[in-house]
């Protein structure tokens, strides 16, 4: 979701993710600190770019997808395209990519191995401007705790450099499809498998990879802020709550937890400082003065006029 937001125009500009108020429309300060997720304290998760990025999903859900896939999880939504039924993704989470090339995707699969499907540059909402970023890949690290013992430690370092070697992760990302070495996306091999990969290579070859980015700092708290989000999203697909109200009830929740952790001070010098409340007015004027942009002011016209473009043209922004 937050994916989507970003693609939407939620947040500021900034690469790998917004600055000062990100894809999940926290807010920081000049100190890194969160300072709100609500527009009344200068965060953008209710604001007008978020609101209208759910009720994209919301319309477009009711409008073009199967009735089936109201009801369905993220990770059961993921293999479904490799089915055959569906005519077009807005938006491709590239870890699924494994299941639209494998023995199970003959539907989607010319007999001479080549794909029937490609991939497009991510579309972008009305309130996305350019500098922000436009979708969402894991991007993975290891991480070794203070408090492992050295010997386990030791253990551990072995074995992510045999794991991040070029030779294994050439082989690991000729199976799952996912990278983290820029010498394997260059790899010759994958030169001679891009044909039969539908623009994958090609994109990860592109600057435009770079706009695909994962969770940044700004989230304090990952596992007790994520849950919240399908709980809201969940609220708003059953027809619960309005996009807006299903938004006011996740910032409000979200920042319930941020007062907890600034409260307990466990994040010491890092951790949240809740900011001062104002309306939506006071934080425009104010971000607008510093140079950012979020929250954005609502758009009178929301519905853009939308542009065909061919597509051998379109992939040429991949070669910039």
């Amino acid at each position: 979701t937050d994916a989507w937001m970003s693609m939407a125009g939620n947040g500021d500009k900034g690469i790998p993710n917004g600055l000062p108020v990100d894809e999940w429309g926290i807010k920081v300060d000049e100190n890194s600190r969160p300072v709100g997720s609500c527009t009344a304290r200068g965060g953008d998760t209710n604001g007008p770019a978020s609101v209208y990025s759910i009720q994209k999903y919301l319309d477009w859900l009711k409008a073009y997808a199967p009735a089936e896939a109201q009801g369905m999880t993220f990770s059961e939504s993921g293999p479904v395209p490799a089915q055959g039924a569906v005519a077009q993704q807005i938006f491709w989470y590239t870890a699924f990519t494994a299941s639209m090339v494998d023995a199970g995707a003959k539907a989607v699969m010319n007999d001479d191995g080549t794909p029937k499907w490609r991939m497009a540059p991510s579309p972008h909402g009305v309130y996305w401007k350019d500098g922000m970023k436009l979708g969402y890949q894991d991007v993975g690290s290891w991480t070794l705790m203070k408090s492992t013992p050295t010997d386990r430690a030791k253990a551990a370092w072995l074995y992510a450099q045999f794991v991040t070697s070029k030779t294994v992760d050439v082989k690991k990302s000729h199976v799952g499809l996912t990278f983290i070495r820029e010498s394997t996306i260059h790899d010759k091999s994958f030169t001679e498998r891009a044909p039969k990969l539908g623009g994958l290579i090609e994109f990860y070859r592109s600057p435009a990879r770079i706009q695909w980015s994962p969770t940044g700092t700004n989230v304090p708290d990952y596992p007790k802020l994520a849950q919240l989000w399908w709980q809201a999203i969940g609220d708003a697909s059953s027809g619960a709550k309005t996009a807006q109200e299903a938004m006011d009830s996740l910032c409000a929740e979200q920042e319930k937890v941020m007062s907890r952790i600034e409260k307990s001070g466990v994040q010491g010098d890092i951790g949240p400082r809740m900011a001062e409340e104002h309306d939506l007015a006071y934080w425009n004027a104010d971000a607008v003065k510093k140079g950012n942009l979020a929250p954005q002011l609502k758009i009178e016209n929301e519905k853009e006029k939308p542009i065909t473009i061919n597509y051998d043209e379109l992939v040429k922004s991949w070669q910039k």
